[in-house]
């Protein structure tokens, strides 16, 4: 085990970070946590971390200057996920990988009281000096290791609404439930997004000893790696790469049923039906798996029985650096998801001062205030005129954009450092003077 030097307030402190890109608004949390590390390293806090990630992401934290860390390896494969990738190989992409896929995720439904040990982790993370792990996305992992961790839950749609079945189907809401169950209850910390985050996680685990000083609420940022000043070159590059038309509704969201892409396909029908001014949207986002690529052919079905083909430009995933000039070019985000509490796309739109349509719902509602355009999610003619009113309506635009502006000044990168700060200190304290549930579940595992 390594040996920290220095003072004794010094820790050792484990980062298990999220960086695939793919992984939506997970992998822009993970990159404003490591951000506010690194600006925390710099202003001198005296905590040193040791990343545990995958070779391939390095890349992506190797600009983050200032911070006192290492990056190693999460660890090295055991020999069952060596026979794994063997099979991953074997069966390659296409229909027998996602029928293998399929098999798998029907034959794993965890009993959430029934928990699996992963000591080799612990036994990893302890070798490199580490005293409790900071994880920047929900995973068993956590738990499982047995080592004091802090964790986030920015979502317990599985108990809110489970009759969608990107949280329930094929076991994937006994895999949640475990996941968060024993994720709340024995974390040292639990990080929420909102502070109706923090209701849901009390009122749903609060019963398996989740208490309210253990939830601490961390409000998103817009994603930092969005330029907001956007030059007209970098504009027209944007225009010009992906042919988009002169004026455009913008949906950067990847294609679950719950981000409701269908309504807003829908509503583009009825108002050309109604003879009202073309409009257009642009999505952006994956469709791989069973379920998204049935709720993209939908959609595209969607539009083409309506007549709208045409007015819905899908330009698949979008890298980084492409997103600035689409919001800043789009006459609005519309947002109709139906899950909430909070969400990163209303954070982006303000940033480039592009006016905000969303759902009407819990925890959004409490997100916009009066900075937005909220309607009802499940109407497509309340959709249908959000639309119609900002398209047509300059005043309203420019009205939307000043509140969008005000409201995200609210909340600043120098706030979340600090309520971060906060965080790590505490976790910090409780580690060492022994609070931490995870030791109990530990000891109960070990005698067993």
């Amino acid at each position: 085990m390594f040996q920290v030097e220095g003072d004794e307030s010094t820790m050792r402190v484990g980062i298990v970070p999220s960086l695939n890109p793919s992984a939506g608004g997970v992998y822009q949390y993970t990159l404003t946590i490591l951000e506010a590390l690194a600006a925390l390293s710099q202003q001198g806090q005296e905590e040193e971390y040791i990343l545990f990630t995958r070779a391939e992401y390095e890349p992506l934290v190797a600009n983050l200057n200032g911070v006192h860390w290492s990056q190693v390896s999460l660890q090295p494969p055991t020999f069952k996920e060596q026979v794994l990738d063997v099979l991953r190989i074997w069966v390659g992409e296409g229909w027998l990988r996602q029928a293998w896929r399929s098999m798998r995720q029907r034959t794993t439904r965890p009993d959430p009281e029934r928990i699996r040990r992963r000591p080799e982790f612990a036994q990893w993370f302890k070798r490199h000096g580490v005293e409790w792990v900071l994880y920047t996305a929900p995973t068993a992992l956590s738990f499982e290791a047995g080592l004091p961790y802090v964790m986030p839950v920015h979502d317990l749609q599985h108990r809110l609404q489970p009759e969608f079945p990107e949280v329930s189907a094929n076991g994937g809401w006994e895999r949640r439930e475990y996941l968060f169950r024993n994720g709340t209850r024995y974390a040292t910390l639990i990080l929420a997004d909102s502070e109706v985050g923090k209701e849901d996680i009390l009122e749903f685990y609060g019963p398996y000893g989740v208490t309210p000083d253990r939830v601490k609420v961390l409000p998103f940022l817009p994603a930092n790696y969005l330029s907001v000043d956007v030059p007209e070159s970098g504009r027209v590059r944007v225009r010009q790469a992906y042919r988009l038309p002169e004026r455009y509704l913008f949906y950067p969201a990847q294609f679950w049923p719950h981000k409701n892409h269908a309504r807003i396909v829908q509503a583009l029908g009825l108002l050309k039906e109604e003879g009202g001014d073309e409009i257009h949207v642009v999505f952006c986002g994956s469709y791989t798996g069973e379920i998204r690529e049935q709720t993209f052919q939908e959609a595209m079905t969607l539009a083409h029985r309506l007549g709208v083909t045409h007015q819905v430009h899908y330009l698949g995933y979008v890298p980084d650096k492409d997103m600035s000039g689409l919001y800043a070019e789009a006459v609005s985000l519309v947002m109709p998801t139906f899950f909430g509490p909070t969400n990163i796309p209303i954070l982006e739109a303000w940033a480039f001062g592009c006016p905000v349509l969303t759902s009407d719902i819990r925890g959004v509602r409490e997100q916009v205030g009066d900075a937005g355009l909220l309607v009802d999610h499940r109407s497509v003619e309340a959709i249908a005129e959000g639309i119609y009113r900002l398209w047509t309506s300059e005043a309203l635009r420019r009205e939307l954009i000043e509140r969008g502006r005000q409201r995200l000044a609210r909340y600043t990168p120098e706030d979340f450092r600090r309520r971060l700060a906060d965080i790590i200190q505490e976790a910090k304290e409780r580690a060492r003077e022994g609070k931490c549930p995870v030791d109990a579940l530990s000891n109960a595992l070990h005698s067993a």
